[in-house]
């Protein structure tokens, strides 16, 4: 009798300080922050049809916040080009290798609106042959002025390369945000969430 009462004490401390070890997690708070003049240069061959496109991509982290040059990039930008850092080569020219798990879909509605990432089932990664965010989804081109323009409603959500999740707006292509001034220069708000799985982006 003596032994299953330790035994049952014993079980009965591990649950409490289990629950208070959980009770003790504490998340780091979302991050919102605008990411601006992220230059994202493209060489285009127009020789050839149809016309060619090389160069390297311009690697961005949501961790860091920042354009980085290791595999530690979730997603890269060459021209109108966006990439993610999940699934395989496409088959572009100059395109880094793919070393993580980083997957996105487009969504409608107002960067405020998405406040949660979906399921992963609704996110899609690189394949060959194929990108996660197909060229001229995200934008509009004018013929008569060559201006290329952000798609209102329209928001990026984004597993990272290691799992976390975040959400973008691209504001604009253009130098400063102005379109009289030099292209290929992204802008946009996001929201990054540093907690491992946790899908909240509000």
């Amino acid at each position: 009798m003596k032994t299953f009462k330790s035994i049952f004490l014993i079980a009965l401390t591990s649950i409490f300080m289990t629950s208070c070890l959980n009770d003790d997690v504490e998340f780091e708070p979302v991050i919102a922050e605008q990411a601006l003049n992220i230059h994202a240069p493209v060489t285009t061959d127009y020789t050839v049809n149809p016309p060619t496109e090389s160069g390297e991509f311009t690697k961005f982290s949501f961790a860091t916040g920042t354009v980085v040059t290791g595999d530690n990039w979730d997603l890269a930008f060459r021209g109108t080009t966006i990439i993610v850092n999940g699934g395989v080569k496409v088959g572009l020219s100059d395109e880094p290798s793919r070393t993580g798990i980083g997957a996105l879909s487009m969504f409608t509605g107002t960067f405020a609106e998405i406040r949660t990432a979906p399921n992963d089932s609704e996110l899609n990664q690189d394949q060959a042959d194929t990108l996660a965010l197909p060229k001229g989804t995200w934008y509009s081109y004018n013929g008569q002025t060559h201006l290329i323009s952000p798609v209102a409603g329209k928001v990026l959500v984004v597993r990272t390369h290691k799992g976390h999740y975040a959400k973008l707006e691209i504001l604009s292509y253009y130098k400063d945000q102005d379109a009289a001034k030099d292209s290929r220069y992204y802008s946009f708000n996001y929201v990054y969430n540093p907690n491992l799985g946790d899908k909240n982006l509000e």
